[in-house]
């Protein structure tokens, strides 16, 4: 172990942080933007050698100085950050590195749960969390089943599935889904439960439950740490933005089809996207996949408002910024505008209220 001191760089200090940049600049990376912990390692002149962060459950943005690789840095780096998440009460731990790096990460106790060739590698430091993960899916899906009036037999070729954000849940959301429950005899809902929208995770899935409680063939499930969305998946050490939607895309693909064959999913349901890159590349790379691996991609058009503008979560949100609030009728079923009425929702309009940008989170 060397006597290099590790510490928390704070974002007041601007000379640390621009030793952090540069160090991650001459590694091919970029920093990430959705950081909350970073902390640099300080040779005995004060400047910065070896960098690592964190967000959320995952570890981000590591690298060592050419000039100090080999000498063990990385690992002291990692130990350090392991201990920083195990204070927060995060055990279970995540990473996404290139290909190159992940047998060293794999040295360190990280175990892969998906690849892709070129772009990145998705790793945990559970050996079993993917697989234990997917149990929990089933016995879920056992035990909702047995309060739900499903058609016996049914039939695989009418599982769905649908992978909803619904930040918060809109017209356009329960259009989606009213849809899938028509057309199939059980539909998986996941909700993207990583906390990092401006409605909170907890009021996300009431109002998911609560707008579609009328639905005789739902299951829920929150998607764990499994299921990233494109906010928070991290692309700091890909080329330019185009490779992070692509690496985002074809990994998230990779783990949907270990879910859909661990619950028997005959068919994905995504809403169309004109207006969001990142949405269109994500629909592209479904529509082509999917049905290579036996499942059906169904792009659902959007539902519009009465003068043609199509109802999405961003025009909720901006809505309520502006202070619009009569216009959400058009936009939200009646159980989503229940709550943004209500004195439980000033908390969460008081934040979007105050931020800068709400049309994609």
């Amino acid at each position: 172990m060397s006597d290099y001191p590790i510490s928390e760089v704070y974002r007041s200090d601007r000379r640390a942080n621009r030793e952090v940049d540069a160090l991650l600049t001459a590694e091919g990376i970029r920093r990430d933007r959705n950081l909350d912990y970073t902390c640099g390692m300080y040779d005995e002149n004060g400047h910065i050698i070896a960098t690592g962060s964190c967000f959320g459950n995952t570890l981000r943005c590591l690298a060592v100085s050419r000039e100090h690789q080999g000498e063990g840095l990385m690992n002291e780096i990692i130990t350090h950050l392991l201990q920083v998440q195990y204070e927060r009460g995060n055990v279970h731990l995540f990473l996404y590195t290139k290909e190159s790096s992940s047998k060293f990460f794999n040295d360190l106790g990280f175990r892969e749960i998906a690849r892709i060739p070129g772009l990145v590698v998705f790793m945990e430091n559970r050996r079993t969390g993917f697989r234990d993960y997917l149990e929990n899916l089933k016995k879920e899906t056992d035990e909702q089943l047995s309060h739900l009036q499903l058609p016996e037999p049914v039939s695989p070729a009418k599982i769905a599935a649908i992978v909803v954000n619904a930040n918060p849940f809109t017209l356009g959301h329960l259009y989606l889904v009213e849809k899938a429950s028509r057309e199939n005899d059980l539909v998986h809902l996941f909700i993207v439960s990583e906390d990092k929208s401006l409605f909170p995770f907890s009021v996300r899935l009431h109002l998911v439950k609560e707008g579609t409680a009328h639905l005789p063939n739902i299951v829920y499930h929150r998607s764990g740490s499994y299921i990233i969305s494109n906010a928070t998946f991290p692309g700091y050490f890909q080329k330019d933005s185009l490779a992070v939607m692509q690496s985002h895309a074809e990994l998230d693909l990779t783990i949907f089809l270990k879910i859909a064959a661990a619950l028997n999913i005959h068919v994905r349901y995504v809403g169309e996207e004109s207006t969001s890159e990142a949405t269109v590349l994500y629909n592209k790379v479904m529509a082509e996949k999917l049905p290579l691996n036996g499942i059906r991609c169904v792009i659902v058009p959007r539902k519009k408002q009465e003068n043609g503008r199509p109802v999405s979560a961003s025009s909720v949100r901006q809505a309520i910024k502006d202070g619009k609030m009569e216009d959400l009728k058009a936009m939200v079923p009646p159980s989503t505008l229940n709550y943004l009425l209500s004195a439980e929702a000033e908390p969460v309009l008081s934040k979007i209220r105050n931020a800068e940008n709400v049309i994609h989170d």
